[in-house]
This record gives C-alpha cells, structure tokens and sequence, in this order.
C-alpha cells in the first residue's frame, strides 16, 4: 500500500497553471468525496496555497495514474498541458517531500513559517471530510513534530530575509521591547503593508500612518487600529514616535535633519530610529549626524539581508539532516505495521489452538477423566501443536543448508544463546 505526493508548485508552473488546480476551500468537503470515490483511495489530505497544489494520498494499489486523471478531469485541464509540470514521489521520497515543504525548505522564500500553518488547516480540513486514517495521520502529526524540530535545533526561521522583516527585526535589535514603542509609518504602498502585518505580530499597539492621500491611509488603519495622518502633518507628530518607517516613491526627502533636531528638543534627547527604505531616499541622509538617532537605509538592509539568506542556507543543510533520520524513522514505523499484522495472524492461531484443546480438556473431566492425566495432555498437545511449525522451518533450513535463515529461525525462537 503505497504513499505519495502528487501535484504542482512554484518552481515547476507558472501563477496562470497554478491558478487552474487551485481547490477552493469552501468546496473541499464536495473535493473529498469525488477524490475517495477512486478505487484504490483508502486516504488523502489536499494541501492548496497560491504557490502550491498537492494530494498527499494513500493508496491500496499504485493507482497514482488514476488520481493524476481525476486532478486534470476536476479541474477540467488537459493532462498534456500539465505532465511536465507534475511530480509524483512515492514511499520515503512523498515523505521526505512533505517534510521539506512544511519545514519551509521548498518554500519560495527559503525558511518561511506560513506554510506550516497552512499544512496544519489542510490537516483539519481532511479530517472534517473524514479522508484521514491511520496511515495520514501518523505522517503529519510526525510532519509536525519534524518542522517543529527543524525551527528549534537550526536557525532556519531566524534570520530576516525581505525588506520589511528585516527593517522590523532591525527595529527590535534597537527597542527590546517593540510593544511599548510607539510607530510611525511613512507610505501606505505594499512594503508598508507588511511592516504593518509584522509589527502588529510583535503586538505593537501604537501605530500611525501617514500618507498623501488619507484614503489609502484608511484601508491599512483597519488592518492596523492604526491612526492616519497626511504627510504635512507629520512634523506635528514626529516627536511622539520612538521607530519611523518609511517608503514612497517622493522624488525628494519628506523629514529633514531640521524637522529631526525639533523632535528631538521635544523628545528630551530620547533615542529615535528611521529606516528609509525608499529610492529616493524619504529622510535627508544629514539626519544622521544627530546625536540620539539611528538611521538606516535599504543598502544598510540589504546587507543584513544578504548575510541572513546565507545564513539559512546554511541552515537548510542542517534541516536536509534532521529530515533525513526522520523520513527513516518514519519508513521504520511503516515495516513495523507488517510485524504488527503477522504478530495478529500468529497469535489468533495458536490462540485458536489453544481453545480447540482446551474445551477438549473440560469434556475430558466432566467424563470423569482424572485431572491430572487431562493436564498432562494438556500440555503435552499444546506444546507439540506450538512448535510444530517452527520444528519444519528448522529442519528445512537445515537440510537447504541455508545458514542464514537458519540463524534468523533461531534468533526469533530465542535459542541463539542456548
């Protein structure tokens, strides 16, 4: 009964492909249901995001063709437009797959968290559709314990690698504490929106937009429980803010060094940090010479950026380990289910054997038969029944003179130290 892992993603297709295997998500239930209709489709879980389309699917038989034809009929695209952009892993490599995604490492930016989330909603979703058994969900609560693993023992996830989570986490270097600083950002454009989103993950409370226009303004404020300015206020407001971030496309500086040294005299010398991350610069690069501010540009992030991307490069190769002895773990627990079914077989035999003599016993003393004598039988039946069958095993390893097979008879009937 083999696993895999079947479907597309951002390094194998275009956005236009991606976009037509997407599964919708208020219509997984119906999806399950037409999936587990295959024959063969004992479980699967879909995991859908905007950079991928997978089935992680459990099967009776290899009958991979079959849901690769159910992706492109459900979808209704021609296998033909989509065979070159389709992988299909099988066993230990569908393992290693699912642990390397939801580790980040096959992520369109090395090391990103969301995608794990992500896997543990589509984990949910299966389960509510009932498409999860046995075999499913002891592969993804182990991908969960292996992806935890992963951000714990390296440092995959630590290291800042695009602009606006860098210019965040430059910030908390700066202020320990971002919760308690109070945030001015500059722009309202899609840079600014993320440092928004990040910001409000380090549960900063006070944040103000400024912006030409209030309407743009507006829709962050929403997001944010921000406040809005428009950019001819900002000199008002300037000395209440300990991190200004800023990113317009201003041909021409918006806070000069004189604007800085006013806020300052308010602030009583108190520590102020700008990141511009714009071109042209939005903060007069003289601003710099104050006493009590730190100002960084985006060449000055870049840099952290470029030695972060090496830095979970570096990782990733630590990760690739932990993966590996996990995905052998996880192929060892799989023999051991063969073991299990053979101990299940072997015990309901001999437990069988055991009955037959046994009610044959009880009859032999309600005829009256001494009970000693039946015990003896008892026994004697019993012992001979059990070891009749490994007695043949040995002896027809013996006279093959397969020595091999022989060792292993006796290691498992415990005799190798007799």
């Amino acid at each position: 009964m083999p696993l895999f892992a079947i479907g597309i993603n951002h390094q194998t297709a275009s956005v236009a492909l991606r976009e037509k295997v997407a599964f919708a998500p208020d219509a997984l239930a119906d999806t399950y249901q037409s999936l587990l209709k295959l024959e063969g489709v004992l479980e699967a879980v879909i995991v859908s995001t905007c950079n991928r389309s997978e089935i992680y699917c459990y099967l009776k038989t290899d009958c991979s063709q079959s849901v690769v034809n159910w992706l492109c009929a459900f979808h209704n695209v021609v296998i033909d437009d989509i065979i070159e952009s389709l992988y299909c892993y099988k066993n230990d490599k569908a393992v290693q797959h699912l642990f390397r995604v939801a580790s980040g490492l096959d992520s369109l930016v090395l090391g990103e968290p969301q995608i794990l989330g992500q896997i543990k909603q589509a984990f949910v979703r299966a389960g509510q559709a009932k498409s999860v058994h046995k075999m499913l969900q002891k592969l993804f609560q182990q991908t969960f314990g292996v992806a935890k693993k992963v951000r714990t023992d390296t440092q995959i996830g630590a290291n800042a690698i695009s602009v606006a989570f860098a210019a965040v986490c430059l910030a908390k270097q700066i202020f320990s504490d971002l919760a308690q600083s109070r945030v001015l950002l500059i722009g309202a454009g899609e840079t600014i929106e993320l440092v928004g989103k990040y910001l409000v993950e380090h549960n900063v409370p006070n944040i103000t937009i400024a912006n030409r226009t209030l309407s743009r303004a507006m829709d962050l404020v929403e997001q944010f429980n921000a406040q809005a300015i428009t950019l001819e206020e900002i000199p008002k407001h300037l000395a209440s803010a300990d991190i200004i971030i800023s990113s317009t496309a201003s041909p021409l500086p918006i806070i000069g060094k004189g604007m800085v040294e006013s806020a300052l005299k308010v602030r009583r010398n108190q520590p102020m940090l700008f990141i511009d991350i714009a071109v042209p610069r939005d903060v007069e690069e003289q601003v710099n010479e104050l006493h009590d501010v730190y100002l960084y540009s985006v060449d000055d992030l870049h840099g952290i950026i470029d030695e972060n991307k090496q830095a979970r490069q570096d990782a990733a190769i630590e990760a690739e380990k932990i993966i590996d002895s996990c995905v052998i773990d996880f192929s060892h627990w799989i023999e051991s289910l063969k073991a299990v079914e053979s101990i299940r077989i072997y015990r309901e035999k001999n437990e069988c054997l055991r009955d037959a003599l046994l009610h044959n016993a009880i009859v032999a003393l309600h005829n009256g038969k001494a009970p000693e004598k039946v015990m003896r039988e008892l026994a004697f039946k019993l012992t001979n029944k059990i070891i009749h069958d490994p007695s043949q095993a040995l002896r027809l390893a013996a006279c093959s003179e397969d020595d091999n097979e022989l060792q292993i008879l006796r290691s498992a009937l415990g005799l190798n130290d007799e």
